[in-house]
């Protein structure tokens, strides 16, 4: 075997792993007397390793782009044939090449501590970098040792076996690296809440220094999400874009112990209270960050998300995570009791009503927790196969939602320390009528099964438009008197950033619910010329059409959709397309755009109907989709405007430059 530049990438990795475990190494040793100062050599150490993983990444992406079938992984995923987006996105489309992406922006993340850390305290950023150090050390030692996605093969094979067709798609190319650096974000708030710990140092500046590292991981985790499930929804052709899958819950849950997180670490800047609580959700947040990584490796799940594995890699995983989450929470056992009481507050205050938020939250990712590994471990300790529903979490799920999304507007207008209930309920009186009556005309353009649909639907139209008209409330009141426009334009970022994740969230509320609620579908099979009817619109199925892209030959479609008055409102051309490389077959969506919703169309099956070829059709009618993925781009440009908010930054700098001019 010749010498190339893969084997630089396999020596960067490991020199990233050597710099990781040196840079955990010098912030020990430098807590004793006698070495005292060793450890702001972390801080140089932080950044070589970086580049050092860096460059692995980069040189695994060159030999994808190059087919460089002398790389194991590259024949194991990749093809001549393969357009550049998924020669590239085949990087980390394989359990070897997402776990040197995972190690990349661990480290990467740990160089960014340093170089944005500087107004922070040195004895708190040292600390938290050698627990990123720890991590670092952990996770690119199991990367180059059990998962090296750098290992050769000789002789090198003349051609590849391609990556999965199913993942050779835009959104899946960008999912991963968004969910990724969600994931890795709550790496850095672990770091810096274990440190806290060590030091004993956990206060108002703590929660406004990790605030915005929250803000960084919980934007990206809900892009990341978005993309998946946008993904799951015109790619595997079953018409849905949630399946309450365990690979799906595995990025939920991180989600909803960040969202409440956020929640708690705010009213810990604001009032110096919940702070054990507040640094338990840290800790927290990268352990289901980390159980997401397991689960789709771990060879448990049998999922279209998930990465077949062996056992062993599997046990080494769940060990990592079991010593890091572990020694977190030990730690956190320890000095919880020492932490001084925080600041106190009215039963009635939006502290109060912080508090309640981030006990259903927590309610709900308990419930989404036990329906996930309930199964597993049924099947691990009796053997009995079972599964756990969209029905389980409609019923235990949706109601503590719901009861959670209904505090969220008076939340808002509450004053801190202590509060008018009843002075902010008629505040929001308007707001709520208006609301109440749109998810009543909602309820009037469609007609539920039985009594019991329809009042789940009002409940869900009237929580969505609830949270958006509750938001916009504020908006009033925040802006009235004077100029409207100069005071709405005046308003600190963060609230801009808040009012549009709330408004956000309501306005996916409204497309989950009407989704959900009142789409329709048909599956028939179908000859060319025959027609359908779904609701108000036909499909005829006009003739059929042969294609060629650049790594699959295509057989298609061509239906015609009119609606009730006989206008021509589309022209669907679904496929059937065949990849010679990995020998699949897959059916390819096509989405007729309305301005809300969408008409979703799949060729499936080949069938015969009356000595005709035919194929197996699926038509779905889906009403207001757009706003289900609208919803989160919105939330997550909140937490990016939030970001920006210049008081947080410049807050932050303040109160560090004050507390280390008090340690000199």
């Amino acid at each position: 075997m010749n010498f190339s530049i893969t084997e630089i990438g396999v020596f960067c990795l490991t020199a990233a792993f050597v710099l990781s475990a040196v840079q955990a190494g010098v912030v020990a040793a430098g807590q004793s007397k006698s070495l005292r100062g060793l450890e702001r050599y972390a801080e140089g150490i932080s950044l070589a390793a970086a580049v050092a993983v860096a460059v692995s990444f980069v040189i695994l992406i060159v030999a994808f782009v190059r087919s460089d079938f002398s790389v194991q992984n590259v024949y194991q995923h990749s093809h001549t044939d393969k357009p550049l987006l998924y020669k590239i996105s085949g990087a980390w489309g394989s359990h070897e090449g997402s776990m040197l992406l995972w190690c990349t922006i661990l480290l990467v993340y740990g160089a960014l501590v340093t170089l944005l850390g500087q107004g922070l305290p040195a004895s708190l950023r040292h600390k938290a970098l050698g627990v990123q150090g720890l991590l670092g050390a952990a996770f690119t030692g199991f990367t180059l040792f059990s998962s090296n996605p750098l290992a050769r093969l000789d002789p090198a094979p003349v051609q590849g076996m391609s990556l999965n067709p199913a993942l050779q798609d835009p959104a899946l190319a960008f999912h991963p690296p968004m969910l990724y650096l969600g994931y890795v974000g709550f790496s850095v708030v672990f770091s810096f809440a274990v440190a806290a710990l060590i030091e004993g140092r956990l206060d108002r500046a703590w929660a406004r220094w990790v605030r915005p590292w929250v803000l960084v991981a919980w934007s990206f985790l809900t892009v990341g999400i978005t993309l998946g499930a946008f993904w799951a929804y015109y790619e595997l052709g079953w018409g849905g874009w949630w399946a309450w899958d365990p690979v799906e819950n595995a990025s939920f849950m991180p989600w909803l112990a960040a969202t409440a997180l956020l929640h708690s670490a705010i009213v810990m800047e604001k009032r110096d209270a919940l702070k054990a609580w507040t640094v338990f959700l840290a800790i927290l947040a990268f352990t289901f960050s980390m159980m997401g990584a397991f689960l789709v490796r771990s060879g448990l799940l049998t999922s279209v998300h998930a990465f077949a594995v062996d056992p062993q890699r599997g046990i080494l995983l769940v060990s990592i995570l079991f010593v890091t989450a572990g020694s977190g929470f030990a730690l956190y056992g320890l000095r919880v009791p020492n932490l001084a009481p925080g600041g106190l507050f009215a039963p009635v205050s939006r502290e109060a009503s912080l508090v309640l938020n981030n006990l259903l939250l927590s309610a709900a990712l308990t419930s989404v927790f036990l329906g996930t590994l309930y199964p597993l471990l049924m099947q691990a300790v009796f053997d009995r196969a079972m599964s756990v529903g969209a029905p389980y979490y409609l019923m235990v799920f949706g109601p503590i939602m719901v009861a959670g999304l209904a505090v969220v507007p008076v939340s808002a207008l509450m004053s801190w320390k202590r509060s008018d209930l009843k002075g902010v309920l008629q505040r929001l009186a308007i707001a709520f009528a208006v609301a109440a009556l749109c998810a009543a005309l909602g309820l009037l353009l469609y007609k539920g099964p039985d009594v019991l649909a329809e009042a789940g639907y009002f409940i869900g139209l009237l929580t969505g438009f609830w949270l958006v008209f509750g938001s916009l409330r504020l908006v009033w009141e925040r802006t009235r008197g004077g100029n409207p426009v100069r005071r709405f334009l005046g308003l600190p970022l963060a609230t801009h950033g808040m009012l549009l994740a709330h408004i956000g969230l309501g306005v996916f509320v409204l497309g989950a619910v009407v989704e959900s609620h009142a789409k329709l579908s048909l599956q028939e099979v179908m000859a060319v010329g025959d027609t359908a009817r779904l609701g108000a619109y036909s499909l005829t199925f006009e003739k059929t059409y042969q294609s060629e892209g650049k790594n699959y030959d295509a057989q298609g479609g061509v239906f015609a959709i009119t609606n009730a008055s006989g206008h021509r409102v589309c022209e669907a051309r679904p496929q059937r397309r065949f990849y010679p490389a990995s020998n699949d077959v897959q059916s390819k969506v096509w989405l007729c755009f309305e301005p809300l919703s969408d008409l979703y169309v799949v060729m499936a099956q080949p069938q015969e109907k009356a000595g005709q070829a035919a194929w197996q059709i699926r038509f779905f009618y889906n009403p207001w989709v757009r706003l289900i993925f609208l919803g989160p781009v919105l939330m997550a440009l909140g937490g990016v405007l939030s970001l920006c908010d210049r008081r947080l930054r410049v807050a932050v700098a303040t109160r560090a430059r004050t507390l280390k001019e008090a340690e000199v």
